[in-house]
């Protein structure tokens, strides 16, 4: 579903990603994780369209997201690290309006918009305004949204930070509900490492802007004599404390000139 191959990014001299190689197999939970500033914003911009790769290949359901972005998009939904939903709309108008910027049909969309308000559990409250909703709810009301036009690839960009346990469990038994009815591709960055040890089928790890290691959560405590995957992604990275300046309003922006192409 998606293949990367010697994928590179620079800015000026710095080098963001340098000849990162990985598959994603089609109906697969794939889990991206690095510390700050490893690569995987820069990475993930690029795969959503939102960056050219400097080079290397990218391809999305057997497509080029450079040579074909407006028909990537339409296969792809992505729930982004910083909220996007409008809080003074309902829950079921946020639904709406994206039903209606991704040309889903009137009567496919309203269909669609009760079966998944239905399964993240916000059906009761479809009429109420997003900006009383709870930070778990409106997480799931964001990857609802995400999900509307029925894309073939999720992307989720640390879609529980900040969300109490309960929350966190509850939102990724839906994700794996729906991986596993609809059979929905889902690439997930996170750094809570009990998640992706939980949900993930493969994983790969990437640092300093390279792959440093791939394979199931197993493969990785294997390969690094650990008992856990956070052990086993501490001994492939180091324990030194990262930073990275993360701007969610500008990749908002860059979200919206890009349909507006």
């Amino acid at each position: 579903m998606i293949r990367v191959e010697n994928l590179v990014k620079t800015f000026g001299d710095v080098i963001a990603v340098e000849g990162v190689s990985f598959d994603v197999r089609a109906g697969e939970i794939f889990a991206f994780l690095g510390p700050n500033g490893a690569g995987k914003t820069t990475t993930i911009k690029m795969l959503t369209t939102l960056l050219r790769p400097t080079s290397g290949s990218i391809t999305l359901d057997g497509l080029d997201p450079a040579a074909k972005p407006l028909d990537v998009r339409r296969r792809f939904g992505i729930v982004f690290q910083d909220p996007s939903l409008d809080g003074d709309l309902t829950a079921y108008e946020n639904m709406e309006l994206h039903g209606v910027l991704y040309h889903v049909p009137r009567r496919v969309r309203t269909e669609r918009i009760q079966t998944l308000l239905s399964l993240f559990e916000l059906w009761d409250r479809r009429g109420s305004r997003v900006k009383e909703f709870s930070g778990g709810m409106k997480r799931r009301l964001e990857i609802a949204r995400g999900l509307l036009h029925t894309p073939k690839i999720l992307f989720l960009d640390e879609p529980t930070l900040g969300l109490d346990p309960q929350s966190r469990n509850q939102l990724w038994t839906h994700v794996r509900h729906l991986n596993e009815t609809e059979g929905v591709t889902v690439f997930l960055t996170t750094h809570y490492m009990d998640e992706a040890e939980r949900v993930a089928h493969r994983i790969a790890v990437i640092d300093h802007g390279r792959i440093v290691a791939q394979g199931s959560p197993q493969d990785l405590k294997q390969q690094t004599g650990t008992e856990s995957l956070e052990q086993a992604f501490l001994a492939l990275t180091g324990s030194s404390i990262r930073d990275e300046r993360v701007d969610g309003a500008d990749q908002m922006r860059q979200m919206a000139r890009m349909w507006r192409r």
